[in-house]
């Protein structure tokens, strides 16, 4: 079974020079690496040789490789520009030199969006890129804000999909929810609570409407969204419609999302997110390297579905939905 995988990150020598260091984030990299057997730290920094050998070692063959986070999102334009047009320059080259076995998701310096929307075209066009990868909020801003639209404007022309990728919470909720609790912040709970909020804050500014044919995609099994997109309609469809949007909230999910695997490795929750969307809306991934490429291919291949829909899950839908 050929397998693609679509959330798998690397790190630059830029973005260790500038992306911060605290002592919950060192205890983190520290404790997550020696749970799965391998640096994370080292494994982002490396995009040849020793990647492949462990694509190669769970039966991987292509990953999709975006620009860690916070990447670009977490700086304003003076470093975002320069360390997102030096993260596609670097991932070019190690896609060029690997063209069977990686494709890139683009880095977007958001807090100039005109220049992020430039930087999409010259990914896609010029780079071959399939798509972008956003870290969550730019320093606070959600992609909601009108002054992103141009983004989605260039991804629809373009025919590319948005990954919205977690990120740690508004500094707002940080403060309020999190504080004294920053294990709760990252990975365990906040990441999937920030980054389904801020796609459903895209969903009701009306991004859709305004174009019909972007896609965004949602690691993680949906952040959540699966499991209360029914109810969430249920209460909110009323309050869609005075804002005068043309959907129903819960149709925008079905034809506007497309979730991955990532890293949540629980059938119940893919179950629910089977039926929820359909097999032709989920996309496999792994999230490497802060999860195992092992554990996310035997997790595919030991799902209670059809042939047909694994298929779609491994390979066919990102064939399609990425132009593969």
């Amino acid at each position: 079974m050929k397998t693609i995988a679509i959330e798998e990150h690397f790190t630059t020598p830029m973005y260790k020079q500038k992306v911060p260091a605290n002592e919950f984030r060192n205890f983190y990299l520290t404790s997550r690496s020696e749970q799965l057997g391998h640096s994370i730290v080292d494994e982002l920094a490396d995009l040849g040789e020793k990647r492949l050998a462990h694509m190669d070692a769970a039966g991987i063959d292509v990953q999709v490789l975006s620009f860690g986070s916070p990447g670009p999102q977490g700086f304003g334009a003076d470093i975002a520009i320069p360390m997102a047009r030096d993260a596609n320059d670097l991932l070019y080259e190690a896609v060029k030199a690997h063209p069977d076995r990686f494709a890139g998701f683009a880095a977007l310096p958001t807090a100039d969006p005109e220049a992020a929307a430039d930087e999409l075209e010259r990914a896609v066009t010029k780079l071959g890129f399939k798509g972008t990868m956003i870290h969550g909020h730019t320093q606070g801003s959600f992609l909601d804000d009108r002054k992103y639209w141009v983004i989605f404007e260039r991804a629809q022309a373009l025919g590319v999909p948005i990954y919205l990728h977690p990120t740690l919470a508004h500094p707002n909720a940080l403060t309020s929810y999190f504080d004294g609790y920053e294990e709760l912040a990252r990975a365990g709970w906040g990441f999937a609570i920030d980054t389904s909020c801020h796609f459903l804050r895209i969903v009701f500014a009306g991004v859709f409407d305004a174009y019909p044919d972007l896609k965004i995609i949602l690691g993680h099994l949906g952040e959540g969204l699966p499991f209360a997109m029914h109810r969430l309609n249920d209460h909110t469809y009323r309050a869609a419609e005075r804002r005068g949007l043309q959907k129903t909230p819960l149709q925008y999910l079905k034809d506007n999302m497309l979730v991955t695997t990532s890293g949540n490795w629980y059938e119940p929750a893919f179950l629910c997110t089977l039926l929820a969307l359909g097999a032709d809306n989920i996309l496999f991934a792994v999230d490497w390297p802060y999860e195992p490429n092992k554990v996310g291919l035997e997790f595919l291949k030991k799902l209670s579905i059809s042939d047909l829909d694994r298929e779609k899950i491994a390979h066919l839908n990102a064939e399609r939905i990425l132009r593969m």
